[in-house]
């Protein structure tokens, strides 16, 4: 009794843990699944990345969750909150990269078994932070049944999953288009890339014509990739332009013939009108490529570097080296028109930091198509 007494404000750090620990001990939080074909609710948490720790947003969306999840409890339903969190892969690899760069270390001076053991030692503890602070938050999920997506059992799980994808023909493996990280030598989502504001130089270069008399001049702010130019592309109203759609250009520096094909996406407005196509390094030029039967070269590679197919003057060389190889062997021909400062966005991952690369590179994907159709037809209806 003297001790409530002198207790004269409210402290959740004194209340909340013990309050928390009824509530496990009572077992609501995880159904017997064997309980019967009653009525059940359940949601599947969005594992958060072992990247670190929760933030406002987890904590808003948790809570959200827990809202309806106490609801649909509530309410007798057999009710799961499904706990998990997610490895993340080369996201987490990056975070431990930056611990052993503040140890004056890296992953290779360290070797691979004693580098997996350091994402190991991360896992364990920033996940165990992670499931502390949804118990903080006093999140109903089912802590007796949490999961993690690399549990052996869970892997399996995914395989399977795949495996009967693929037998249905809804996962395929196509060469396309990707947003390809240098740093992490990964592709990566849309999700994962930042548009940063950037001042490149846009080169006015002259494309001389096959037939011998006249150029066509193109204007751009990577003339490191015209090295994979296969085509030059105007619009089909463009009158500065029609009397040479269907004639061919000769790319500078390599010889090869371009041809000069019509095009509805080319924006008569920007720069010159004409446009030149790379469609292994642009995803407007990609698809354009694939439009119109292009081949698709490379001559960037997965680590940054110009490839053999770049040449020989310019293999081996970074992006940015090539650029300024590129202008300076084209003015040395004669071939820059112009050239002028322009400000635009560009793509950077926001795993690496680096610049992306659009690159072509052999990938697996899900036909979307037959599986999105239902869900949206449930939402036309009503049932959702």
């Amino acid at each position: 009794m003297p001790e409530i007494a002198q207790q004269t404000r409210f402290e959740p750090a004194d209340v909340e843990p013990r309050l928390f620990a009824r509530w496990l001990d009572s077992g609501l939080f995880h159904p017997d699944p064997d309980s019967g074909p009653g009525e059940t609710f359940s949601v599947a948490i969005p594992p958060p990345n072992v990247t670190g720790v929760l933030h406002m947003g987890h904590a808003l969306n948790s809570s959200i969750q827990d809202t309806l999840v106490r609801y649909h409890r509530m309410l007798g339903k057999r009710t799961k909150w499904i706990l998990g969190t997610d490895h993340a892969g080369i996201a987490t690899q990056t975070q431990v990269e930056k611990l052993l760069r503040s140890e004056d270390t890296d992953r290779e001076a360290l070797g691979r078994e004693a580098f997996v053991r350091r994402v190991w030692q991360w896992r364990e503890q920033y996940g165990s932070s992670i499931i502390d602070q949804l118990k903080r938050l006093g999140a109903s999920c089912d802590y007796a049944d949490e999961r993690f997506t690399l549990d052996e059992r869970y892997a399996a799980a995914v395989l399977r999953v795949f495996v009967d994808l693929y037998d249905k023909g809804l996962i395929y493996r196509d060469h396309y288009l990707v947003n390809w990280d240098p740093g992490s030598r990964s592709a990566i989502s849309d999700l994962e890339v930042d548009e940063h504001e950037v001042t490149d130089t846009l080169y006015s270069i002259d494309y001389p014509l096959a037939a011998g008399h006249g150029s066509v001049t193109i204007a751009t702010v990577r003339p490191e990739t015209m090295l994979a130019d296969t085509a030059i592309a105007v619009h089909p109203d463009d009158d500065r332009y029609k009397r040479l759609v269907g004639e061919s250009a000769i790319l500078p520096l390599v010889g090869r013939r371009l041809r000069i094909i019509a095009d509805p996406y080319v924006k008569p407005e920007f720069g010159t009108g004409a446009l030149k196509i790379t469609p292994g390094h642009d995803p407007n030029d990609f698809e354009i490529g694939r439009t119109h039967g292009l081949d698709e070269i490379s001559v960037i590679g997965e680590d940054g570097r110009m490839t053999a197919a770049a040449g020989e003057r310019f293999a081996g060389m970074t992006v940015l080296e090539c650029r300024e190889a590129v202008v300076g062997a084209l003015r040395e021909e004669g071939r820059i028109a112009g050239a002028e400062p322009f400000v635009h966005n560009v793509p950077h991952s926001n795993r690496s930091g680096e610049r992306i690369e659009p690159l072509i590179s052999l990938q697996w994907f899900m036909a979307m198509d037959d599986l999105a159709r239902p869900a949206i037809e449930a939402v036309r209806d009503g049932r959702v």
